[in-house]
């Protein structure tokens, strides 16, 4: 994928992910960029651990995986901050 592929599936997957997790009010346009391309890559780890694939490209199972990803990694942050 093109790093502007990544921007836009790291936006909607952080978005999507900070919201999930109650934390969308604390968090601005590049955090959310952020924490949905590092939510890829632990989503794509989860699923290849798994058997499953990770992040094929620009499409709605790519945009899932990141997403579960952005929860599981906001999630851990929460659990620090806390």
């Amino acid at each position: 994928m093109g790093i502007i592929s990544w921007i836009i599936i790291g936006g909607i997957a952080g978005w999507i992910g900070s919201m999930l997790t109650r934390d969308d009010r604390q968090m601005g346009c590049l955090t959310n960029i952020v924490v949905g391309i590092i939510g890829s890559f632990i989503g794509g780890y989860v699923f290849s651990f798994f058997g499953g694939y990770g992040v094929t490209g620009f499409n709605g199972w790519s945009l899932l995986v990141a997403v579960i990803g952005s929860v599981i990694f906001l999630s851990i942050i929460n659990l620090f901050r806390k």
